[in-house]
């Protein structure tokens, strides 16, 4: 059974300090329409830039992970994210009035029981996953660290962290399904070695953080003047080492909670990818850093994939969805200029269209006619056309609607077209329709040969004798 994606039902707000800023910030979760994905929204600056939640937009790794676009940035980003992905919401805004994600406790809890408290909404539109279809790796060699992904029906995580802390020691953390996260991973919290926090407090890098949303991990002798000023810095009567060699007033929820976040991480971090994915994940020594490179990795893998994917072999005399009577009703163009001849698939994302191609073209009595060849500005043209298809597709009333080229790139002709042959089109949007503009990767295939290739961006205009 195809899962539909899902947003929240109504917007919701948690409000806290910036563990590095020290500032207060309000986050709020709003609801998002079928493929929006996940986005933040600065709206203490001016024009309240949006911030896509993509890989690409990685800007630092250094103590979390960093997106920067549109002249603006949101850092600490992991653990709301890892919070969607966990509640398996695909659609939602979050916007900020500051520039970094509150720490609350350290872990993701707070952010699930808020998303919960909105409560969950289905759409329309089926989740498209990426099912991982062999070993994917990644390995830092210096760090030690190593990071794979492999085939597998379900959402799986197993992480291993090993810093050569006789305290902290070799921990391991999994979970099976992606549905366990709230109950075995949400309320774990981040940790730090006590030789890092004294280095970020001297350098002024830690100014929201108290004892309760961080576990320190004692990794040297330490002396009560030390513990002295580590309680001044966390506005602490006193502060001692625990028996778990970690500093105390707080309690491991876990034993191996450290081990834990870091699989929190993994899956914030992976968010990026922008897809979901069905695969089992498995990861030693992971940090933000190696994180952000293997997701890289894996997007590229996807964006790889599905360029293979509109390669696939369409049956171009199977029954038609639309034949050349429904065209006419949906687009304007008519004989010697209409040039398609069925369409064999339409989905909100793709369109599948098909062109004969015949020696009794009007064109042909004039290019080349004697070496007939299918001019490369009719194939895009028929590209163009199976595309208007999907974005007519948006309106209940296509036919008061044209459909105009504002641009088109990347183009490739890689063979000749002659007549008797029937070229394949196929169109998939490259991101969401929004204001009636449409950005697409159009391909056309002869067989099992690429013809032609292009990404093409239109708009859909209302006629204007129909706008009364």
């Amino acid at each position: 059974m195809n899962l539909r994606q899902r947003t929240i039902k109504s917007e919701i707000s948690v409000s806290g300090v910036g563990l590095h800023t020290g500032a207060s910030v309000t986050l709020t979760f709003k609801p998002a329409p079928e493929h929006h994905g996940y986005k933040f929204k600065r709206v203490d600056l001016p024009g309240q830039p949006v911030i896509d939640a993509d890989v690409d937009n990685v800007s630092d790794t250094s103590r979390s992970t960093t997106l920067t676009a549109n002249g603006a940035s949101v850092s600490t980003t992991e653990h709301v994210l890892a919070a969607l992905v966990g509640c398996e919401v695909d659609n939602v805004m979050i916007e900020l009035d500051g520039v970094e994600v509150p720490i609350l406790d350290g872990s993701a809890i707070e952010f699930v029981n808020a998303l919960e408290k909105a409560g969950f909404k289905e759409q329309d539109a089926e989740r498209e996953y990426y099912h991982i279809p062999h070993n994917i790796h990644y390995s830092e060699d210096d760090r030690k660290v190593e990071m794979v992904v492999m085939p597998l029906d379900d959402y799986r995580f197993t992480c291993m962290v090993d810093y050569n802390s006789p305290v902290l020691g070799s921990q391991h953390s999994t979970i099976t399904s992606i549905s366990d996260f709230k109950d075995e991973i949400a309320s774990c919290r981040t940790f730090v070695f006590l030789h890092e926090l004294e280095m970020l407090l001297k350098h002024n890098l830690i100014k929201g953080g108290d004892i309760n949303n961080a576990i320190v991990i004692v990794d040297h002798e330490i002396s009560d003047a030390e513990l002295a000023e580590l309680a001044k810095a966390f506005n602490r009567n006193d502060i001692k080492v625990a028996r778990e060699g970690i500093l105390n007033n707080i309690e491991l929820r876990y034993q191996n909670e450290p081990a834990r976040h870091k699989l929190l991480d993994i899956i914030g971090d992976l968010a990026l990818i922008g897809t979901p994915i069905k695969g089992h994940v498995m990861a030693a020594r992971p940090g933000h850093a190696a994180n952000v490179a293997f997701a890289k990795k894996i997007k590229a893998a996807i964006k790889k994939d599905r360029k293979k994917k509109v390669q696939h072999l369409y049956d171009a005399g199977a029954k038609p969805l639309y034949d050349i009577v429904d065209i006419m009703n949906i687009l304007p163009h008519r004989q010697p200029f209409l040039f398609i001849d069925k369409i064999l698939e339409l989905t909100k994302t793709y369109v599948v269209g098909v062109k004969n191609v015949t020696m009794n073209e009007e064109f042909f009595k004039g290019h080349f006619p004697g070496a007939p060849v299918l001019p490369g500005v009719i194939q895009i043209e028929a590209m163009a056309q199976t595309g208007g298809i999907l974005v007519l597709s948006t309106v209940p009333d296509p036919q008061n609607y044209l459909t105009y080229f504002l641009k088109i790139d990347n183009v490739r002709f890689r063979a000749q077209v002659l007549p008797g042959d029937t070229i394949v089109f196929r169109c998939d949007l490259m991101e969401p329709i929004r204001r009636g503009i449409a950005q697409m990767k159009g391909v056309g295939m002869v067989g099992e040969k690429i013809v032609v290739e292009a990404e093409m961006m239109a708009q859909i205009t209302r006629h204007k004798e129909s706008e009364n």
